[in-house]
């Protein structure tokens, strides 16, 4: 009966079921075993967001839970994150107008500390037009969500492409602004990225300084590249494919500067595989590596290992433990271990384009057609701050567990009591 059970649980989790009755007859107390099903709009362990809205609804937005008390959360920072990711910024980006103002709905003091309830952060959507995506209610786009939405649903939000529209990333840049203060203010870290190529034009090898390279120097670029020649070059390619009612992809590079140690667990949960799985949740990508990547696949042992060093750290008379070079890319076994973590993510082209192309109906016609909308001819630059957000909401998840595991305890010495685990702090 026991195994019969155990079948019965595995079997609904496969077919998707929300809940089920425990077959064990003559048993003393009835009991039933929830399923719950998961919409994959949430994320996180302890720093927690739920995004929230479809790209032609009211609005779109975000909740999240967990932000330490006390952190300050600043609103005009979150603007600031919101309005690099907006539509409309220049003649490469989607001709939609939007202001993009975020609303801080709860969770924040009157002085701008985190409460330690939940933040929820709110958009309007302004400008809206459903009557473009009239074809996309009969016909799928190519390579678009349209079909498997409609299979696995049986429903879907036909103007904007709803969730699966690049919009729904406005929570995750909020969520990720007050990731950014957390880490900044725990550890000092910093997370820059940059677009390190658009269709066949990529930044020279070692053109551009990881420690260096800031942020305002990456903005002051039409499609965020911090080398200047490869930005001209870069803006001419999106210009020739968009005259051309086409789209093109590229890459976006991500490092994180003074990531602090112990980030990422051995095993499912290592660092690299929540940073891979959050990098692959954003719309439109394809492809991720971390440090050497795929090109570690023609070195020897030799030349990729990553040797080990000392060298003088701030506090007089103390070494730190470094690496010679950083093929690891940040993290070893998973585990993050000072150095600079350096991901890179390739983009898709835009799925939705202005050629007449060949498709089906919902009901299965075969049909040629153009589909219309307001789209980016290459959605690269404006992924920029979608990525470095979800770069800091993992670090700023994974930096809140490994507090929770590792820091109430000393790693040395007899364990002591603490009173102020018991005690109420004096104000």
């Amino acid at each position: 009966k026991i195994k019969q059970l155990l079948e019965t649980i595995m079997a609904t989790f496969c077919a998707g079921t929300t809940r089920l009755r425990a077959p064990l007859r003559g048993a003393r107390h009835a009991r039933r075993t929830s399923v719950v099903s998961r919409s994959g709009s949430s994320y996180g362990t302890c720093f927690r967001l739920m995004t929230w809205g479809e790209s032609h609804g009211r609005s779109v937005g975000v909740v999240i839970d967990g932000v330490p008390p006390r952190l300050p959360v600043d609103e005009e920072q979150i603007q600031y994150e919101l309005d690099r990711r907006r539509p409309g910024q220049n003649r490469l980006t989607t001709p939609r107008k939007e202001s993009d103002t975020c609303e801080v709905l709860s969770g924040v003091s009157l002085d701008g500390l985190a409460l330690g309830t939940p933040i929820a952060v709110m958009v309007r959507n302004k400008d809206q037009r459903s009557g473009d995506y009239k074809e996309m209610s009969v016909a799928y786009r190519p390579s678009h969500a349209d079909a498997t939405y409609d299979a696995k649903y049986g429903v879907r939000a036909v103007a904007g492409g709803g969730r699966s529209s690049a919009r729904e990333t406005i929570g995750r840049v909020a969520a990720g602004a007050i990731a950014k203060t957390l880490l900044k203010e725990v550890a000092g870290t910093e997370i820059v990225a940059w677009v390190s190529s658009v269709k066949d034009v990529n930044v020279p090898e070692g053109a551009v300084d990881h420690d260096k390279v800031t942020v305002d120097e990456i903005e002051e670029s039409m499609v965020r590249c911090p080398h200047e020649e490869t930005s001209e070059k870069m803006v001419k390619a999106i210009d020739d494919i968009k005259r051309q009612r086409d789209s093109c992809g590229g890459t976006v590079t991500c490092v994180v500067r003074n990531c602090p140690w112990g980030l990422g667990s051995p095993v499912f949960d290592k660092l690299e595989a929540e940073l891979a799985k959050a990098m692959m949740s954003l719309p439109a990508t394809k492809g991720f590596e971390i440090g050497s990547g795929f090109a570690s696949t023609l070195m020897a042992g030799s030349e990729h290992n990553d040797e080990f060093m000392t060298v003088d750290d701030d506090i007089e008379g103390s070494k730190r433990i470094r690496t010679k070079t950083n093929r690891s890319g940040g993290i070893q076994g998973g585990i993050s271990n000072g150095e600079n973590i350096v991901l890179r993510i390739a983009f898709k082209p835009t799925s939705t384009i202005a050629i007449k192309q060949n498709t089906v109906t919902r009901e299965g016609e075969e049909v040629e057609t153009v589909f219309k909308g307001r789209h980016d001819p290459c959605v690269v630059p404006r992924a920029v701050p979608m990525v470095d957000s979800m770069v800091a909401i993992v670090l700023a998840d994974q930096l809140l567990l490994n507090h929770a595991q590792c820091k109430v305890l000393p790693q040395e010495g007899p364990l002591l009591h603490r009173p102020d685990h018991q005690m109420m702090p004096r104000h």
